[in-house]
């Protein structure tokens, strides 16, 4: 039933901000969001079943953190792309979730890797299965989590470039949340995203737990010219500065170009042809303790954040109590961004979606136990 206190799948004016168990119970049960519904918020997109889409059944799990007293109760949730022209694409995106990572019940791994070039579901998978098998055999990684990212992110890298893959002009990004006991480490190379739900007052707030590899971030930008790299857009070769809003120069965001492609990306794995321009995947490491205002955690790609930002994320899964049904929302409402952000900007998009997967992860009391049936 939903909640007569909030439009949860729609627009957010009416938001129930208190503490109230109302929106925790606005899906009590497991219905996945009907994506024919999706077209009622903008009568000028076609309902989703009429293009072939079927959101992906979303899984569920929970997995107790002995020393920080919490359960996570986490789903997951991944979904091809919709291309006209390409009706056999891959999904190049992939994701890993390992509870007990290592044997240790206080530690737990969740990531998303985002391919992208002709060979990029290849990337994504190779980056996901070798990275996480370093990782799983370093004995650093409880101690000092960060070192063991660093080497295990470079020792996947160069795995890559060595592998049979042609990862010249393909490659992947990799978003990683490490819970370690009352610690999330995050690991971030590219724009795929991770964000918190944390409570302030009597509203559920978004804290990026990173931040986009692109272009567009000055910093990243001055970086790359420091290799003499080009940085600008496919549309305007001229345009050379920027501002933050990224809004503003859909669809023709700035790229660091080689020889023969440009990427809108400033870090990955993969891309060697780039690498001589400043492209790296030195993943930049984020250290998050947990309080008890921590409410839940997001991993996704860039085919939900494109378009929909990180509050309204988190808006969207704060009213759900099932996280699988917060993963199909999420999916659905970002489908239909992106079809009316591919009409608005013409054949640069085109009617299309990006690939789209997410893994929502719920903080709660272990002492609470489970006592939400979902059905």
């Amino acid at each position: 039933m939903a909640c007569v206190h909030v439009e949860c799948f729609g627009h957010y004016k009416k938001w129930c901000r208190s503490r109230c168990n109302c929106c925790v119970h606005c899906h009590s049960t497991h219905a996945a969001a009907d994506p024919s519904r999706v077209h009622e918020y903008d009568p000028s997109i076609a309902p989703l079943h009429r293009v072939r889409h079927v959101l992906s059944g979303a899984s569920l799990g929970s997995s107790a953190v002995p020393c920080a007293g919490l359960r996570l109760q986490y789903s997951s949730l991944t979904q091809r792309g919709y291309y006209p022209g390409r009706p056999d694409r891959a999904n190049q995106d992939s994701f890993y979730v390992k509870t007990q990572f290592q044997g240790n019940p206080d530690l737990h791994f969740f990531g998303v890797f985002d391919g992208h070039g002709d060979l990029g579901a290849q990337c994504s998978a190779f980056v996901r299965d070798r990275l996480t098998d370093i990782l799983a055999g370093d004995p650093r990684l409880w101690e000092n989590t960060t070192e063991a990212y660093r080497s295990a992110f470079a020792a996947t890298n160069m795995a890559l470039h060595d592998s049979e893959i042609d990862d010249s002009s393909s490659g992947t990004t990799a978003i990683t949340v490490l819970v370690r006991g009352d610690t999330l480490v995050v690991a971030n190379v590219g724009d795929s995203r991770a964000v918190a739900g944390v409570w302030d007052g009597d509203r559920v707030v978004a804290e990026d737990l990173s931040s986009d590899h692109k272009p567009l971030r000055e910093d990243e930008r001055e970086r790359l010219r420091q290799y003499g790299a080009m940085v600008s857009g496919e549309e305007d070769p001229d345009e050379r500065s920027w501002s933050d809003d990224e809004e503003t120069y859909k669809p023709d965001t700035p790229r660091l170009w080689g020889r023969d492609f440009g990427l809108a990306l400033s870090r990955s794995f993969g891309d060697s042809d780039l690498e001589s321009v400043g492209l790296i995947a030195v993943p930049e490491l984020k250290v998050v303790k947990l309080t008890a205002n921590h409410s839940f955690f997001v991993v996704a790609s860039d085919g939900v954040f494109d378009f929909l930002s990180s509050q309204a994320v988190v808006d969207m899964v704060s009213c759900f109590a099932d996280p699988r049904d917060a993963c199909s929302a999420i999916a659905a409402r970002s489908y239909q961004s992106w079809l009316r952000h591919g009409r608005r900007h013409g054949r640069r998009l085109g009617r299309r979606t990006d690939d789209i997967t997410i893994i929502i992860v719920q903080l709660k009391d272990l002492a609470e136990g489970d006592s939400t049936t979902y059905r």
